[in-house]
């Protein structure tokens, strides 16, 4: 009897395993966000339960795509499937600082992406999250409501603009880009000089605004040109549209305020 129970439960597990897999490979893969993608990587985890299991990178042809949401036990009510706010008893979860920007508002981790969705995203969490509705609740919760919503609001300036976004998903490779770094590119720098001339000499808003155009135009072609270099990992390369980006922007300021 007892073999036959053993032999029952072990054609069941099987099962689950398999059919989970089936219903989503990704699931019952582990891997770490700075490891390579291996063999090893598709074997089913020897303890844990393969739908409790995230994936938090994937790389493949010079693509990286984000995982299916983090969750975590609630601390108030014990449900396992808590991600920043409990859908069961409604309360704020702690900061996870392993979760990462794209991963709140459940985006690939890719720089191309819906504005809308994301902005859309942001309403929907501030209507759990903000700390004016848990006035009520214990200090330990409204302390968490205002750390997520202070996340969450960062989340959504970060991926919004071209040139935080690109410097975030860099640094999420691991590449940390110094803003301040002495510019080397005498192209660049001969470009920018005369920019900052056209902008200190034009004395109305046409002038000011057919500039601004024109920045932004250049703004965008360096957007385009990081996507290119990042998604075909020539990083240094990335990082040199990142720098073009970086002046485009701050003239694109100097402008709004000589308006």
């Amino acid at each position: 009897t007892k073999k036959l129970v053993a032999s029952i439960s072990t054609l069941l597990t099987r099962r689950t395993y398999s059919s989970d897999f089936r219903r989503n490979p990704l699931a019952t893969i582990a891997i770490n966000s700075q490891s390579h993608f291996t063999r090893d990587s598709l074997k089913p985890p020897s303890s844990a339960k393969p739908l409790a299991i995230s994936v938090n990178w994937l790389r493949f042809s010079g693509r990286a795509f984000c995982s299916d949401r983090r969750s975590s036990v609630c601390w108030n009510c014990g449900f396992s499937s808590a991600f920043l706010f409990c859908d069961s008893c409604r309360s704020i979860q702690p900061v996870d600082d392993s979760v990462d920007y794209f991963q709140i508002f459940g985006l690939e981790n890719k720089y191309e992406l819906d504005a809308g969705s994301l902005e859309s995203k942001y309403k929907d969490w501030q209507k759990k999250l903000h700390p004016d509705l848990v006035h009520n609740k214990s200090k330990k919760e409204r302390d968490y409501a205002a750390e997520q919503s202070a996340k969450v609001t960062e989340a959504l300036r970060t991926l919004t603009k071209r040139l935080s976004r690109a410097m975030y998903i860099m640094k999420l490779n691991g590449i940390h880009i110094n803003e301040e770094e002495t510019l080397t590119d005498p192209e660049l720098l001969m470009e920018i000089m005369e920019l900052r001339e056209a902008i200190a000499e034009a004395n109305d808003s046409n002038a000011l605004n057919q500039i601004r155009s024109q920045v932004q135009d250049k703004l965008k072609q360096s957007s385009d040109s990081f996507v290119e270099a990042f998604e075909s990992q020539r990083f240094d390369e990335a990082v040199k549209c990142i720098q073009r980006m970086t002046y485009y922007d701050r003239a694109c300021e100097e402008i709004v305020k000589k308006l």
